[in-house]
């Protein structure tokens, strides 16, 4: 298999510093409306890398269920690889790619849980089954038959048929950003590049290199 004439010319979009916004945060909610509105497919997904405890990396994908200006929040198992990462080094990195607009954005920071008040409040709003799934699921642990695991569901689901309350091994986490860049990609790999640094409580951008 030869992968080395697999390439993309991007064409569509250029950025400049005057097109972004003063604030990294605002200027994220305008791309992510743009990937919305274009329907992109799985507009809210993110790649969220994490570090364990012997430095070794590890990424998967996850949703973002919001944003503002304290910064990003997806939803998880505490218990997890990635919660027992971020229990050991809480520091994340976040990747958008919406492929259709030829767009990457990048984002670096610290990472906090959410209050437990924050985490019920989302838990509430999820489907029954999705609730169910948080109880049934160890994330990350070795499962000894797909049987096994639906046979849980049906116990867990007999224990809670109406409301389901939320587990105390799951909830949210908060990324803190102190760097975040936007991609756009541009022909001949010449792309645009303009990150914001968070230095002494306030943004500055700067063009990168591509």
């Amino acid at each position: 298999m030869d992968l080395h004439d697999i390439r993309q010319d991007y064409i569509k979009q250029e950025l400049s510093m005057s097109d972004c916004h003063d604030s990294p945060i605002e200027q994220f909610k305008q791309w992510l409306q743009t990937a919305i509105d274009q329907k992109v497919n799985e507009p809210t997904a993110v790649n969220v890398a994490t570090v364990d405890e012997n430095g070794r990396p590890s990424a998967r994908l996850v949703l973002l269920k919001e944003v503002d200006e304290k910064g990003f929040v997806f939803f998880t198992n505490y218990l997890s690889r990635k919660g027992q990462a971020l229990s050991n080094n809480p520091v994340a990195a976040l990747t958008f790619f919406w492929p259709e607009l030829e767009r990457q954005v990048r984002i670096e920071g610290i990472v906090e849980k959410l209050s437990k008040e924050r985490s019920d409040e989302y838990f509430d709003s999820r489907p029954y089954q999705s609730k169910l799934g948080a109880w049934v699921s160890k994330q990350s642990e070795p499962l000894s038959s797909k049987a096994a695991l639906l046979a849980h569901a049906t116990v867990i689901a007999a224990k809670y048929p109406l409301h389901v309350p939320r587990p105390p091994h799951w909830g949210g986490y908060l990324v803190i950003p102190d760097r975040i860049e936007f991609w756009q990609g541009r022909p001949n790999r010449l792309h645009d590049r303009i990150q914001y640094i968070l230095k002494d409580g306030s943004w500055h951008k700067e063009r990168l290199s591509p």
